[in-house]
């Protein structure tokens, strides 16, 4: 297989497009037509990895966080991310990543925290927007099933646990083919009227390629009038951060020795405990401080994030237990849920999970 074919099947778990406008996404080092012999998964592409990759005769390094976050001036291997690339491209290595685009999907990185926390009845804690599109086109009539079944097939009209919606109304389309036309319908030269449907229908904003070449494949007419439109409603179906139920309630210390020992973290910062048992708990993985005022907003007994700095803490105000249980921490079960998904998908394939700890921080 190659990088390419790969890389397609990770991206239909967490659309690239979903990655958020900071971020560095994608194949950053490496052709994607080159052939893969193996595979190796990690939370980071540190230079133990790669060393780790070309003993293991892995040639695609599939990683969360991007070794390349911000543009490169020089490759003269005076840090780390330098001498990363290098030794990557000296070996014929790619490395991929997928950071945000794995934060903003409900079985990404705060759904694997839900799992491993055993959470139930699980919803996006911060909800996206602007990621919902409509389209609206017009169809001969006789043809307007047939049209809707390929938009369906590529991935329209799903609204939350309902698939194949959409709207149509009946009308008179009109036109004239002129000069180098080539009509399906009607005569050069002379204006045609045809009964035609007006398709309404909708589409998460990353499925747009696939949508527009399911119109322009299965559409009758030589030239298709459409229009897409972006919503600017609220998108239940993507955002960052997780929100759920423990199966029992907890009292918060039993909580925090349970982060504790599930997580492995040399240590917990937390704001004031509750003085009753914690039912309803957010989570969001990596620097999820921003979440905070949503877990509060939407009634969170309890907050696992990472990184929180001193005054975000005051935020909890007695309503809220912020509990940091460090940045790596949150995330480590990423690359396990990658392991895991790509073993699924290509079974008979090479895929290791990478031995190296890479966590930054050590707790004395």
């Amino acid at each position: 297989m190659t990088v390419k074919a790969i890389t397609e099947i990770l991206e239909q778990k967490a659309p690239l497009q979903l990655a958020e406008d900071f971020d560095n996404v994608g194949l950053l080092v490496g052709s994607p037509d080159m052939e893969v012999t193996g595979i190796l998964v990690t939370l980071d592409t540190l230079e133990a990895v790669v060393e780790e990759a070309i003993t293991r005769n892995c040639n695609l390094i599939v990683s969360f966080h991007p070794i390349v976050f911000k543009g490169l001036k020089r490759i003269t291997g005076a840090n780390y991310v330098e001498r990363v690339v290098t030794r990557a491209i000296e070996n014929h290595i790619a490395i991929y990543s997928m950071h945000t685009a794995l934060d903003n999907v409900p079985d990404g990185v705060s759904g694997k925290m839900c799992e491993v926390l055993g959470l139930q009845s699980l919803e996006v804690l911060i909800p996206g927007t602007r990621a919902i599109k409509k389209l609206l086109t017009y169809v001969p009539r006789a043809a307007q099933d047939a049209l809707l079944e390929k938009l369906f097939e590529a991935g329209a009209g799903h609204l939350g646990n309902y698939s194949q919606c959409s709207f149509s109304s009946e009308g008179m389309g009109g036109f004239l083919p002129e000069s180098g036309a080539n009509p399906t319908r009607g005569t050069l030269g002379q204006r045609h009227l045809e009964p035609e449907a007006q398709i309404h229908i909708t589409f998460e904003a990353h499925r747009e390629k696939s949508v527009l070449q399911a119109l322009f494949t299965h559409h009758p007419y030589e030239e298709v009038a459409y229009e897409v439109t972006t919503l600017d409603n609220t998108y239940h179906g993507i955002g960052m951060g997780m929100l759920g139920h423990l199966p029992e309630p907890l009292e918060p210390k039993a909580l925090l020795a349970s982060l504790k020992k599930a997580f492995s973290t040399g240590c917990i910062r937390h704001s004031a405990l509750l003085q009753t048992p914690v039912q309803k708990v957010a989570v969001l993985g990596g620097s999820g401080a921003f979440g905070i005022d949503a877990a509060l907003a939407r009634g969170a007994d309890f907050f696992i994030t990472g990184d929180v700095k001193y005054h975000e803490f005051f935020k909890a105000e007695g309503k809220m237990v912020i509990a940091d249980i460090g940045h790596y921490e949150t995330e480590q079960f990423t690359k396990n849920l990658l392991a895991e998904y790509l073993s699924e998908k290509i079974p008979n394939f090479a895929i290791s999970l990478s031995e190296t700890q890479t966590n930054p921080i050590n707790y004395f």
